[in-house]
């Protein structure tokens, strides 16, 4: 006897296991964002906590990378709550633009779009606006200069210490 399966359409349970937990939901509680999944939490002081969440979900959304954890984009917008304790005008232009991307994002705010490909095309619309050129200058390298993802990168770091480039595989450009 022979059993035939049906095919449901969607994301099998295989799939949905090999790909893993990454960019599950941020918890809210009192003033701290909490990653259950992922065993760290972030307390925020001068900034909402929801602030900070989306402030992480955008981080994501302009340097996705999906096997990276959201900790590592946690700390590099951590960099936005220290600035908007000492600067009004920070906090201001933070808090406010936050508040623009959940309006855009219509009655579930920005977090609350589940696709990818809605949060993009807002980010589209206000990329030249000073919030966003704000966030994703200061990400740039707030993200990518910690040393903990370096590795995931393929950069080994400077140099200079080791005997210089041209000494330690100047040619070694395996990826030309």
């Amino acid at each position: 006897m022979t059993t035939i399966y049906e095919q449901r359409p969607g994301i099998s349970r295989r799939e949905l296991l090999k790909r893993g937990t990454v960019g599950a939901a941020l918890i809210i509680a009192g003033n701290a964002v909490i990653s259950p999944d992922r065993a760290w939490a972030m307390e925020t002081t001068a900034l909402k906590p929801e602030t900070m969440a989306t402030l992480i979900k955008l981080a994501r959304d302009i340097y996705p990378h999906d096997a990276i954890s959201d900790r590592f984009y946690a700390i590099a917008v951590k960099g936005h709550e220290t600035k908007a304790g000492t600067d009004a005008a920070h906090k201001t232009l933070i808090e406010d633009g936050i508040a623009d991307l959940d309006k855009r994002a219509g009655a579930n705010g920005y977090r609350g779009l589940g696709w990818e490909d809605d949060r993009v095309a807002i980010l589209r619309d206000i990329e030249t606006t000073p919030f966003f050129q704000a966030v994703r200058g200061d990400l740039v390298v707030s993200f990518y200069n910690q040393k903990e993802l370096w590795p995931h990168f393929g950069y080994e770091g400077e140099s200079y210490s080791k005997g210089g480039y041209i000494a330690r595989g100047f040619d070694d450009i395996e990826w030309l």
